[in-house]
């Protein structure tokens, strides 16, 4: 089973930008759709963005504009590129992936922090 481990995340100011990577264990190339889920404290965990295997993207209506995923199946890597942060952005930030028997596997999530 593929594994994920998020880096990238940090403290940052608004209106600063910050690059999110996730590293798979295996091989992307089988799996569909990767995206990236937030939660801030108190709140419940969020879809921020998604990306399929045919490279069509979805993004919640906050971050659009703002945020851009990516996915590099040869180096089974995922990337988000955040840009214009905003304090509201300040969350952990979650990789995700569904694999060819439909479970979700998550990764251990990394830290977003956007100062006003």
């Amino acid at each position: 089973q593929v594994q994920l481990v998020e880096s990238g995340g940090g403290l940052v100011q608004a209106g600063g930008s910050l690059r999110l990577s996730c590293a798979a264990s295996g091989s992307l190339s089988s799996i569909d759709v990767v995206g990236w889920y937030r939660q801030a404290p108190g709140k419940q965990r969020e879809a921020v963005t998604t990306i399929t295997s045919g490279v069509s993207t979805n993004y919640a209506d906050s971050v659009k504009g703002r945020f851009t995923i990516s996915r590099d199946n040869a180096k089974n890597m995922v990337y988000l590129q955040m840009n214009s942060l905003k304090p509201e952005d300040t969350a952990v930030y979650y990789c995700y992936a569904v694999d060819v028997y439909s479970r979700v596997i998550w990764g251990q999530g990394t830290q977003v922090t956007v100062s006003s």
